[in-house]
């Protein structure tokens, strides 16, 4: 690992101009390619405060081992630069946008003599234009097989083209009027290429200047009585509103955009991208990226909108779910390559908001399905768990891993979660949740939720004189009580309930202080073999107990994956238990009989008081500023709560639950 102050170059020699600059590492491979407004300010904060960097940004440096720069006239100049230097060089710390998978497109051959519709995937060809993506195959053969009727272009492949020209008998295709067959001469060159000229204008978006042809062509053959001609234009017309119907309209006719967002979580980020032509859905596209580096969501979408449209056409107006930092660079370099003005928005409100919300959900199933897929491999699953087990110096993998979390609101309504997975797979059978007692923060409350956890099981293997006794299927409705206070009784066997078994590894969200209360409370109660780190979300550093420094994992690191999944599972079922408990605290309340306090009325008092404690010590003065509560309501309210219960008794804590 090189110091970077060894390469660092001299005070003054960096120019104040805008340019691009490369990190190089000791055989001279460019590992890094950057932009600035200013060098000198830039390159500067990399050698500054290395300590103070984001552990990725700490890696580049220390395998750099020399940095030089060059100077541009315009940021769009430093824009242009950039582009084509990372296409250069494809530098391993640069973001790098990958598509998830590979999308098919709906092809016209326009540079060959006779023009084909296929379906293609992968690299573009030249001469020939695509319609898409799809997200399926099928969809697009559906869209042909409806347009061929009226489009008679030819489909067939050069090896069956040759040999119907030889036999002189055109293919199936020809003969129920689905090709023009210019195979056997039926049209000339020039009339089959308007054939495939005018399926290109319909799949552009031009589709009401052909079926107002058709209907006015059906009508003048019905007034001449050629009913027959008349059927069939009847059929093309509805042929073509079919294909229009399967591609969903969501904004104007005359709207032409790309609507892009993005779900992200440390790690990664899922692209997805709809195409929106002549206001209707023509097709979508999903990248994953591998945030290598520290960025924003802007920083995110300025990188997309260069790697992508760096090749790709480019609409007139692109919606995005967050302006770039040089965005008016951004749109002039995309203005110059389109040759026309582009928008670069980011919406508000009305139709495009909403279709960017879909646009969202559909980029959050992506980075789903995305993790799903590495999470279901078994060789990524037991890399994950030896790259922990290294990481954190234990004799073996951690097969069980269980992990908490602590949820609340301002202090009230404190509960934790245990979640369990086991192989590297979720174990939701073996999930626990826990209403807290102490209230004196979250490292209190680690150190509570660890102690009556453990406690439970030395308790119960006690009774059991096991060890490591095959667990029973609690699943989320089994009943839990407090320690000493008797064990629940399996119904099928008779004997004591086990609270699971011991796991190989503890980890609770947050830093050192959260990793040493976990500790601390396996140490009261005598267990030593039970492994404990801390996972602090704001730089996802590893924390073991008594460490000066965490421990930092590989970006790439499936063991990093694993925690962080663990920790995301254990938040999220925190979140939903700290939720029902509210919900559930209101609802059991006195509340219920006050006359004219219905359901919306309780829950704007709990969101305005944050709790039925809080709203127990209030007086109706301040429940008055509750809107929809009157002088009367708010009496009776407190009469309601004070004749309940006595103040600042909030109810029994509450057993531990699944």
């Amino acid at each position: 690992m090189a110091d970077p102050a060894t390469y660092r170059p001299a005070p003054g020699s960096i120019p104040e101009s805008p340019g691009v600059y490369r990190f190089r590492d000791p055989g001279g491979r460019v590992i890094y390619v950057g932009k600035a407004k200013s060098l000198r300010q830039r390159l500067g904060s990399y050698f500054t405060d290395f300590a103070g960097l984001h552990p990725r940004t700490q890696t580049m440096l220390t395998t750099a081992a020399s940095v030089d720069w060059t100077v541009v006239g315009t940021e769009v100049e430093a824009l242009q630069l950039e582009y084509s230097w990372i296409k250069e060089y494809d530098p391993r710390f640069n973001v790098k946008y990958r598509d998830d998978k590979s999308y098919p497109y709906l092809a016209v051959t326009m540079g060959e003599d006779f023009p084909r519709v296929q379906v293609l995937r992968g690299a573009k060809r030249k001469g020939t234009r695509y319609f898409g993506p799809y997200s399926h195959a099928w969809a697009i053969r559906e869209t042909v097989d409806l347009l061929l009727r009226v489009f008679p272009v030819r489909t067939c492949s050069a090896g069956v083209f040759k040999r119907a020209g030889q036999i002189g008998r055109p293919c199936l295709l020809g003969y129920i009027d689905k090709c023009s067959a210019p195979c056997v001469g039926r049209v000339t060159p020039e009339e089959h290429r308007a054939i495939a000229e005018d399926f290109c204008d319909f799949m552009a978006g031009n589709s009401g200047r052909f079926i107002k042809r058709l209907e006015r062509e059906m009508r003048e053959a019905a007034a001449a009585e050629e009913f027959e001609r008349a059927a069939r234009l009847r059929d093309d017309v509805q042929a073509l509103q079919r294909a229009l119907e399967k591609q969903a309209v969501v904004l104007g006719e005359s709207i032409d955009c790309d609507v892009i967002a993005l779900a992200e979580d440390a790690l990664e980020a899922a692209v997805q991208v709809f195409y929106v032509r002549g206001g209707r859905i023509r097709g979508r596209r999903g990248w994953v990226v591998d945030k290598v580096e520290d960025a924003t969501t802007g920083q995110l979408v300025e990188l997309f909108l260069l790697q992508i449209y760096g090749e790709a056409a480019i609409p007139k107006e692109i919606l995005v779910p967050a302006a770039p930092p040089d965005g008016e660079a951004v749109v002039e370099l995309l203005s110059e390559q389109r040759g026309a003005r582009v928008d670069l928005r980011v919406p508000q409100r009305g139709d495009k908001k909403s279709l960017m919300e879909t646009v969202e959900r559909n980029a959050k199933e992506a980075l789903a399905q995305h993790r799903l897929r590495r999470a279901s491999d078994l060789t990524t699953r037991s890399l994950a768990l030896q790259e922990i087990a290294d990481a954190l110096g234990l004799d073996q993998a951690p097969l069980r891993v269980e992990c908490y979390d602590v949820s609340h609101m301002q202090g009230s309504d404190v509960v934790a979660s245990m979640v369990v997975f086991e192989d590297g797979l979720a174990r939701k059978s073996e999930y626990r949740r826990f209403s807290i007692r102490s209230a004196d923060g979250d490292v209190a409350s680690i150190h509570e939720v660890i102690r009556r956890r453990f406690k439970r099981y030395l308790e119960e293997r006690a009774v059991t004189g096991e060890l490591d006794a095959a667990d029973g299927e609690g699943g989320v409705d089994q009943d839990g009580r407090e320690p000493g206070a008797g064990m629940p009784i399996d119904p099928e066997t008779g004997r004591p309930r086990k609270f699971a078994y011991p796991p190989n590894l503890v980890v609770v969200d947050g830093g050192p202080a959260q990793a040493a209360a976990a500790q601390r409370a396996l140490d009261e109660l005598g267990v030593d073999d039970v492994a404990v780190c801390g996972l602090a979300k704001r730089l996802e550093e590893v924390w073991l107990p008594g460490d000066d420094q965490p421990v930092i994992l590989p970006r790439t690191s499936e063991g990093l994956y694993l925690l962080q999944r663990v920790r995301d599972e254990a938040h999220r079922f925190a979140i939903a238990y700290h939720r029902s408990k509210r919900s559930k605290g209101l609802k059991e309340s006195a509340l219920d009989g006050v006359p004219g306090l219905g359901p919306a009325r309780r829950q704007a008092l709990l969101r305005h008081f944050g709790s039925v404690k809080r709203l127990r010590d209030a007086g109706p003065q301040e429940i008055c500023q509750v809107p929809g509560i009157g002088p009367a309501t708010a009496e009776a309210i407190v009469a309601a709560l004070r004749g309940d219960r006595p103040a600042g008794d909030d109810g029994p804590a509450g057993d531990d639950r699944a």
